[in-house]
Protein backbone atom coordinates (compact mmCIF):
# COMPACT_ATOMS: atom_id res chain seq x y z
CA UNK A 1 0.00 0.00 0.00
CA UNK A 2 1.25 3.46 -0.92
CA UNK A 3 1.64 5.89 1.98
CA UNK A 4 0.73 9.45 0.99
CA UNK A 5 1.03 12.44 3.30
CA UNK A 6 -0.29 15.86 2.31
CA UNK A 7 1.18 18.70 4.37
CA UNK A 8 -0.59 22.00 4.76
CA UNK A 9 -2.54 24.26 7.10
CA UNK A 10 -5.78 23.84 5.16
CA UNK A 11 -5.26 26.40 2.41
CA UNK A 12 -7.04 25.95 -0.95
CA UNK A 13 -3.88 24.53 -2.60
CA UNK A 14 -3.46 21.99 0.20
CA UNK A 15 -7.06 20.87 -0.12
CA UNK A 16 -6.69 20.63 -3.91
CA UNK A 17 -3.55 18.48 -3.56
CA UNK A 18 -5.38 16.11 -1.24
CA UNK A 19 -8.30 15.97 -3.69
CA UNK A 20 -5.96 15.27 -6.63
CA UNK A 21 -4.30 12.44 -4.69
CA UNK A 22 -7.71 10.90 -4.04
CA UNK A 23 -8.64 11.22 -7.73
CA UNK A 24 -5.40 9.59 -8.89
CA UNK A 25 -5.63 6.59 -6.57
CA UNK A 26 -9.33 6.08 -7.32
CA UNK A 27 -9.00 6.40 -11.10
CA UNK A 28 -6.00 4.04 -11.18
CA UNK A 29 -7.33 1.56 -8.61
CA UNK A 30 -4.26 2.05 -6.41
CA UNK A 31 -4.31 0.96 -2.79
CA UNK A 32 -3.09 3.91 -0.76
CA UNK A 33 -3.58 5.68 2.51
CA UNK A 34 -3.76 9.47 2.43
CA UNK A 35 -3.06 11.38 5.60
CA UNK A 36 -3.50 15.14 5.95
CA UNK A 37 -0.79 16.68 8.14
CA UNK A 38 -1.36 20.15 9.59
CA UNK A 39 1.00 19.96 12.59
CA UNK A 40 3.93 22.31 11.96
CA UNK A 41 6.25 20.04 13.98
CA UNK A 42 5.56 17.22 11.51
CA UNK A 43 6.43 19.57 8.64
CA UNK A 44 9.89 20.04 10.17
CA UNK A 45 10.37 16.28 10.62
CA UNK A 46 10.16 15.89 6.84
CA UNK A 47 12.04 19.08 5.98
CA UNK A 48 8.94 20.71 4.54
CA UNK A 49 9.01 24.49 4.85
CA UNK A 50 6.44 25.49 2.22
CA UNK A 51 2.92 24.25 1.71
CA UNK A 52 1.44 22.35 0.16
CA UNK A 53 3.87 19.52 0.67
CA UNK A 54 3.65 15.95 -0.56
CA UNK A 55 5.43 12.91 0.84
CA UNK A 56 4.96 9.52 -0.81
CA UNK A 57 6.43 6.46 0.89
CA UNK A 58 8.64 8.66 3.04
CA UNK A 59 10.05 10.76 0.18
CA UNK A 60 9.34 14.47 -0.19
CA UNK A 61 8.18 14.90 -3.79
CA UNK A 62 7.08 18.53 -3.80
CA UNK A 63 6.65 21.51 -1.54
CA UNK A 64 5.43 25.03 -2.14
CA UNK A 65 3.52 24.30 -5.32
CA UNK A 66 0.62 22.28 -6.64
CA UNK A 67 1.75 19.67 -9.17
CA UNK A 68 -0.28 18.95 -12.29
CA UNK A 69 -2.54 15.92 -11.98
CA UNK A 70 -0.58 14.06 -14.68
CA UNK A 71 2.70 14.69 -12.81
CA UNK A 72 1.17 13.50 -9.55
CA UNK A 73 -0.17 10.40 -11.28
CA UNK A 74 3.28 9.59 -12.70
CA UNK A 75 4.92 9.97 -9.27
CA UNK A 76 2.41 7.68 -7.58
CA UNK A 77 2.60 5.08 -10.36
CA UNK A 78 6.40 5.04 -10.06
CA UNK A 79 6.06 4.28 -6.36
CA UNK A 80 3.66 1.43 -7.15
CA UNK A 81 6.19 0.02 -9.64
CA UNK A 82 9.00 0.23 -7.06
CA UNK A 83 6.89 -1.64 -4.52
CA UNK A 84 6.07 -4.38 -7.04
CA UNK A 85 9.79 -4.84 -7.79
CA UNK A 86 10.64 -5.42 -4.12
Amino acid sequence: MIDIKVFGPGCPSCKKLESLCNEVITENNIQASIKKISDINEFANYGIFLSPGLVVNGKVLVQGKLPAKRTLENWIKKEVEKMLEE
